[in-house]
C-alpha cells in the first residue's frame, strides 16, 4: 500500500495554477493534464506499445541525468520502482531497452519533450519499412527483399515495434515538467552519496490497455461477448481514403469501364510516431499530399477546359504511413478494384504516379523510382518517361534500386503497371525523423517573420513551400499560387481564417495544436481526412447556385436526379462580410469522394492474415498522470496497523454497547394511565 502524505507545505510551492482548491485530494495530487502515452497495437502475430498495470503505476521520482546513472535505477537505488523521467537525447534504443530488461525495478518512464530538434536524427521505426507487406517477395524479386540492397531507413531503431510492460508518457508541458524537476530536486536527489529521506516525490501513471496477445485474440474476445453493453476490447486500424477524378464518375457503377482510362496520382495521409497522439509527418507525409492537393488546384481550369484523354485520380491513402501499418489504405482500394466494390476497376489504371517524401531535396534535386522488374515488360517499359519538372533537377534511379516503401508497391502485387515515385532521396531517407514527433515544421524550416500576421503567414511562401509551388507548375498553362501554401495550414499550431471559411463543425478542433497524424481506429473519418476531403472539394470543385437544402440533400434541382451520383456537393459556410456577424455560405460541387481504408482481412475475417494488414488498437480508460509524496514503507505499515487497531476497537466498542443496550439506554417507564 502507498500513503500518499499530505505535505502541502513542501509541494504546493510548485503546484500548477488551479491546483489550490479546498478539495483535500487536490491538496495531495498535482495532476499532469499535458501528457500523451505510448500505446498497445496488435498484429497477426504479436503485441507492440506500452501500458500500466490495471490501478495504475506508481513509482518515486528519478530523473535520469546520463546513462551511467541508470545504475541507480536499475541496482542501486534504495527506494524501487522508479518512475524515470528522461531528457530527450536520453530517449534512445540503448537506454530504453536497459530500462525494459529492468523492469521489475521500473514502474514508468516519462520523456520530456524537447523545444528544439536533436541534430543527430532519431526515428523509432524500423530500418526497412514494411518489409514484408510490399511486391518484394521471395517469389517476385528476392533480390530486393528484406532491404538487401537498400536500407531504406538506416536510423530506425525499431522502439516503436517493442512491447514494454510498464507505461511510457511524453510529457509536453514546460511548467509540468518544472514541477516534476523540482519535486525531485526537493526530495529525491541523493546528496554526497547518501539516500534520500522520506517523504519522497513519486508519480502514478495510468494507461491500462484491454486488449493482449495479438489481433486474433482481441477480435475473438470482442465476439464472444454477450451482455447488453458488450466490451470491446480493440478496433481495427483504418479510416477513409480521400479521391477524386478530373472527369466525374458515377460512384454507384462499380467496376470496369471499358471507355475509362486512369492515371492515379497518389500521395499518403497518414504518419506515426512512437507516442500516438504526436505524429506530425511533417516531411514524411505532409509534404507529398501538399504538392498533390497544389497540383490538382492547378491542373483544375486546364482538365475543365480541355478534359485529357485520360482520367486523372487524385488519391490520398490513409493508413500508409509509407503505409506504416502494413499498407492499409492501399491494399484496401486494391482489394476494391479487384472485387467491383469501387468506381474503375484495375483495368482502367493506365499509369500510377506517386508523390512520397519531397520536402528536403539533397543538391535541389528529385529523383524519379519505378521498378525495374516490371520494366522488363516492353509495353510498361514504353509508359514509363523521365523528365526535369521545370527549374528541378531530376535524376532516374538505376536498375540496381528497387522501388522505396510506397503505395504503388501494392498495386504492382496485383498487375504489372507502368509507374514512377517522386521522392527526394535516391537510397535511403533523406529524413532523418521518420515516422517520429520530430518530424515537424521545425525540421522542415515552415517558420516566418516575428512581425506577420496569421494571414500575411498564410500568403508567406517559405524556401520549402516555393520549391513545392515548383513542383506542381507541371503544364506550361498551370501555375499553383502562392495561397496553396499548406504546409502553414497543416503544421502551424494555429489555423487561418481560410480554413475556418470552409469548414462548417470542426474547425475548432485544432486549436493550439498542430494537426495529428496517426491513422486511428475505423470509427469515424479522422481530422485530417475531413480536412483534405474540404480542402479538396475547394481547391477543384466549382461553386454552384443552389440553396443549403439542395446541396445538403445532394442534387442541383429536381429534375437532376443522376447528379448525386456524379459529384458531392458539400455546403461551406464562408467568410463573415465587413461589419457583419452573418457568414454568407455557398455550395460545392466535386468529385471528391471517401473510400474505406479498412484492411480487407477484416472484411475477411482473416486476422491472422500474411496478405493483408491485421493491425489493431487496444481500447482504453482515460489515461492519468499525477504526482505527490509518498510516505516510508515503515510509515505505510505502522499507519495501516493504526487503521486496523481502530476498526477492531471500533467493532468491539460497538458489540459492547450493542449487546448492553437495554441496560445502558434503558429508562424508568411511565405508568400506563400517565396523562399529559
Amino acid at each position: 500500500m502507498k500513503l500518499h502524505v499530505l505535505c502541502w507545505g513542501k509541494l504546493g510551492a510548485f503546484s500548477l495554477a488551479g491546483v489550490i482548491c479546498n478539495s483535500v485530494e487536490k491538496k495531495i495530487y498535482v495532476n499532469l493534464n499535458n501528457t500523451v502515452p505510448c500505446v498497445r497495437l496488435l498484429n497477426a502475430t504479436h503485441q507492440i506499445g506500452c501500458q500500466s498495470s490495471l490501478s495504475g503505476n506508481v513509482g518515486v521520482v528519478h530523473v535520469l541525468e546520463s546513462e551511467e546513472n541508470l545504475e541507480w535505477v536499475l541496482s542501486s537505488g534504495p527506494h524501487p520502482p522508479y518512475v524515470v523521467i528522461l531528457d530527450s537525447p536520453l530517449f534512445t534504443r540503448s537506454v530504453m531497452m536497459k530500462l525494459k530488461n529492468g523492469s521489475r525495478r521500473v514502474a514508468g518512464i516519462a520523456v520530456v519533450a524537447p523545444n528544439a530538434n536533436p541534430p543527430e536524427g532519431f526515428s523509432p521505426h524500423t530500418t526497412c519499412p514494411n518489409e514484408n507487406t510490399g511486391v518484394y517477395s521471395e517469389d517476385y524479386d528476392p533480390i530486393f527483399a528484406h532491404c538487401n540492397i537498400t536500407v531504406w531507413n538506416p536510423l530506425g531503431n525499431g522502439l516503436s515495434y517493442e512491447e514494454f510492460d510498464f507505461p511510457i508518457f511524453s510529457l509536453k508541458d514546460d511548467n509540468e515538467t518544472q514541477v516534476i524537476r523540482q519535486c525531485y530536486l526537493d526530495h529525491n536527489r541523493a546528496a554526497n552519496g547518501t539516500a534520500p529521506q522520506y517523504p519522497l516525490c513519486a508519480i502514478e501513471l495510468f494507461s491500462h490497455m484491454s486488449a493482449v496477445t495479438d489481433t486474433a485474440t482481441c477480435m475473438r474476445r470482442n465476439d464472444i461477448n454477450f451482455s447488453i453493453s458488450p466490451e470491446i476490447v480493440c478496433d481495427p486500424l483504418g479510416d477513409y481514403n480521400v479521391w477524386a477524378s478530373t472527369r466525374p464518375l458515377n460512384n454507384t457503377a462499380k467496376g470496369h469501364k471499358m471507355w475509362e482510362s486512369v492515371v492515379i496520382a497518389a500521395a499518403r495521409l497518414d504518419s506515426r510516431s512512437f507516442f500516438f497522439d504526436i505524429a506530425p509527418g511533417a516531411e514524411s507525409g505532409v509534404s507529398g499530399f501538399i504538392t498533390l492537393l497544389a497540383a490538382a488546384h492547378a491542373l483544375r481550369n486546364a482538365t475543365q477546359q480541355a478534359p485529357p484523354n485520360r482520367t486523372i485520380l487524385y488519391t490520398l491513402f490513409q493508413g500508409v504511413g509509407y503505409e506504416t501499418f502494413d499498407y492499409i489504405g492501399s491494399s484496401r482500394m486494391v482489394y476494391d478494384m479487384q472485387n467491383n466494390q469501387f468506381a474503375v476497376d484495375l483495368n482502367n489504371v493506365h499509369s500510377f504516379l506517386e508523390i512520397g517524401q519531397v520536402g528536403l531535396r539533397s543538391d535541389s534535386k528529385l529523383w524519379l523510382h519505378s521498378d525495374q522488374l516490371s520494366r522488363k515488360n516492353t509495353s510498361v517499359n514504353d509508359e514509363v518517361c523521365f523528365s526535369a519538372l521545370n527549374s528541378i533537377s531530376v535524376g532516374e534511379v538505376g536498375f540496381s534500386q528497387p522501388l522505396p516503401p510506397s503505395s504503388f508497391q501494392r498495386f504492382l502485387r496485383a498487375k504489372p503497371i507502368p509507374g514512377v515515385v517522386i521522392e527526394d532521396h535516391q537510397s535511403a531517407f533523406t529524413n532523418r525523423f521518420y515516422a517520429s514527433m520530430y518530424d515537424n515544421a521545425e525540421y522542415l524550416n515552415v517558420s516566418y517573420p516575428s512581425n506577420l500576421t496569421l494571414e500575411e503567414q498564410l500568403e508567406w511562401v517559405t524556401d520549402t513551400a516555393q520549391v513545392l509551388l515548383l513542383l506542381t507548375n507541371i503544364h506550361k498553362s498551370t501555375t499553383a499560387d502562392a495561397k496553396v501554401n499548406m504546409l502553414w495550414w497543416f503544421l502551424n499550431q494555429q489555423r487561418p481564417v481560410f480554413l475556418h471559411t470552409i469548414m462548417n463543425f470542426f474547425c475548432n478542433l485544432s486549436a493550439n495544436r498542430s494537426t495529428n497524424f496517426y491513422v486511428g481506429v475505423n470509427q469515424h473519418s479522422s481530422e485530417p481526412t475531413l480536412l483534405v476531403q474540404y480542402l479538396l472539394a475547394n481547391l477543384t470543385g466549382s461553386t454552384v447556385n443552389v440553396t443549403q437544402d439542395n446541396c445538403q440533400n445532394q442534387r442541383e434541382d429536381e429534375d437532376d436526379k443522376e447528379s448525386k451520383h456524379m459529384y458531392y456537393y458539400m455546403w461551406v459556410q464562408g467568410a463573415a462580410p465587413p461589419n457583419s456577424t452573418e457568414r454568407e455560405g455557398f455550395c460545392t460541387r466535386s468529385t471528391v469522394r471517401l473510400s474505406k481504408a479498412l484492411s480487407p482481412a477484416f472484411e475477411l475475417r482473416d486476422y491472422t492474415s500474411k496478405e493483408y494488414s491485421t493491425w489493431t488498437e487496444s481500447r482504453w480508460k482515460p489515461f492519468k498522470g499525477r504526482i505527490f509524496l509518498v510516505a516510508s514503507h515503515d510509515l505505510e505499515m505502522l499507519t495501516l496497523g493504526i487503521g486496523i487497531g481502530v476498526l477492531l476497537t471500533s467493532l468491539l466498542l460497538t458489540y459492547i454497547i450493542s449487546s448492553k443496550a437495554d441496560m445502558l439506554f434503558s429508562s424508568g417507564r411511565e405508568p400506563t394511565n400517565a396523562t399529559y
